[in-house]
């Protein structure tokens, strides 16, 4: 068509498509639910699939993701609803804090992030743990900066390499990789990586940015919680990590014992990561409701509650699945494997790249990490030996790049921290992109051992 090669033409038509929906998002301001969807039927039409073909590739596409991560999203956020009612996470700051002392108080943050975020959203993460940056500040004067990017650092790094957030969860489904292997190495991965752009950038970004806190928001959300009405450090933590222990047992049982046998069987389904996260909310039913004296009726309020806010984010994810379908049924991904393994380009590299511009364009994590997986996946059954689970994590930090004016969550710190867009540039963007880029490194270095 047009004087060019079928592939060439599937490829221009893929650069096209993916323009296309950055600019619906961005210049046209579309949901990027429809976006997706408008996308994927572009992609279908211009390609030469048949009708019936490009509804069932979607409808595909859609349901194989939802079918998994629409129920993992559904329990991940109730459990933790649940946390921040009761005040677990209040809990776990103030026990980091109390170990650490007011001379590296950033450090405690950090690390009460990285842990409270496993389980959450970065945003509901952020909101939960905001009231307690000002009060640390407070009572420290320490600068806000010097503590508020160590915690946002934490909350980012779990939430683009650490499963059970939606980003990993979803590469994990498009790569066929292993949970448990991906949860081990994604946290030897994060944890380096967070300490890097959390308390080392912050307390170096704070020399020149201290951050001026809005005196009215600290009114509002500095009050402190009742510690004596708090569940205890150690019941918290069980019931957060649960999952995650969970699944890396499964995974250790995987690899000791052999098939068919009785306790692998059971730990196949007990550290699935539905079953994991099913077990870990139903622990927090009583650890986070009727232990700390909350009814039955109050938790089924605060369950139902925290589902709404969810709606949108399944709805793009399942959009993101089935326009990543019709990338790989219309044989895009096929032509783009063979472009890589032709210009011998490292996937890992190329992972990371094409999930960073897709950031970069849309200001979406989510969006990036699925439009990159697809994009990418066709390279795993062309090059021998590629890690899936390393994949996994190089789309997850390609997705965290450069945060800047068409990501809400560039706005939300803005807001919360009171600082211009110049200031937020240098601390939020510039974090972002640390996390980024040194994460990348630490895959890299990984690829030489595993």
């Amino acid at each position: 068509m047009f004087g060019m090669s079928h592939e060439s033409f599937l490829l221009l038509d893929a650069v096209v498509t993916v323009i296309g929906l950055i600019v619906l998002i961005t210049r046209f301001k579309f949901h990027p639910f429809i976006a997706l969807i408008i996308a994927a039927a572009f992609l279908g039409l211009t390609s030469g699939m048949p009708i019936g073909t490009i509804i069932k590739a979607f409808q595909d596409g859609f349901g194989g993701v939802l079918g998994f991560v629409g129920i993992i999203l559904a329990l991940g956020t109730m459990l933790g609803k649940m946390m921040a009612e009761s005040g677990g996470a209040d809990q776990i700051a103030q026990t980091l804090i109390r170990a650490f002392g007011k001379e590296r108080v950033q450090w405690a943050m950090m690390f009460a992030a990285f842990l409270v975020g496993i389980p959450l959203f970065f945003e509901i993460g952020f909101v939960l743990l905001i009231p307690l940056v000002f009060i640390v500040a407070r009572r420290t004067g320490v600068s806000i900066i010097k503590i508020g990017i160590p915690l946002l650092a934490g909350l980012s790094a779990v939430h683009g390499l650490v499963p059970p957030h939606p980003g990993p969860l979803l590469a994990i489904g498009v790569f066929g990789a292993d949970i448990g292997k991906t949860i081990l190495y994604g946290l030897i991965v994060a944890l380096p990586t967070a300490i890097i752009a959390g308390p080392i950038y912050g307390t170096f970004i704070a020399k020149y940015i201290p951050g001026h806190p809005n005196q009215e928001l600290v009114d509002q959300l500095s009050r402190e919680p009742q510690s004596s009405t708090l569940p205890s450090f150690s019941i918290t933590l069980i019931t957060v990590l649960l999952p995650v222990f969970l699944m890396l047992l499964k995974t250790f049982a995987d690899i000791a014992l052999p098939d068919g046998h009785f306790f692998r069987t059971w730990m196949d389904m007990i550290g699935h990561p539905i079953s994991a996260l099913l077990l870990a909310l139903l622990l927090s039913l009583y650890t986070f409701g009727h232990r700390q004296g909350i009814g039955s009726k109050q938790i089924l309020k605060l369950l139902d509650a925290s589902l709404a806010p969810t709606a949108a984010i399944i709805l793009i994810i399942g959009a993101g699945g089935g326009f990543k379908q019709m990338l790989v049924t219309s044989g895009v991904g096929d032509v783009i494997g063979h472009m890589a393994v032709s210009a011998q380009i490292s996937p890992i590299l190329l992972a990371w790249l094409v999930a960073a511009v897709i950031r970069v364009a849309t200001g979406s994590a989510t969006v990036a990490t699925i439009t990159g997986a697809g994009i990418v996946v066709p390279v795993v059954g062309m090059i021998p030996g590629v890690n899936r689970e390393l994949l996994v994590l190089a789309t997850g930090a390609g997705s965290l790049i450069l945060s800047h004016v068409n990501d809400a969550g560039f706005w939300l710190v803005k807001q919360y921290f009171n600082m211009t867009v110049a200031e937020t540039f240098k601390t939020w963007t510039a974090m972002e992109t640390i996390l980024s880029v040194v994460a990348l490194g630490f895959i890299m270095l990984l690829s030489l051992f595993v």
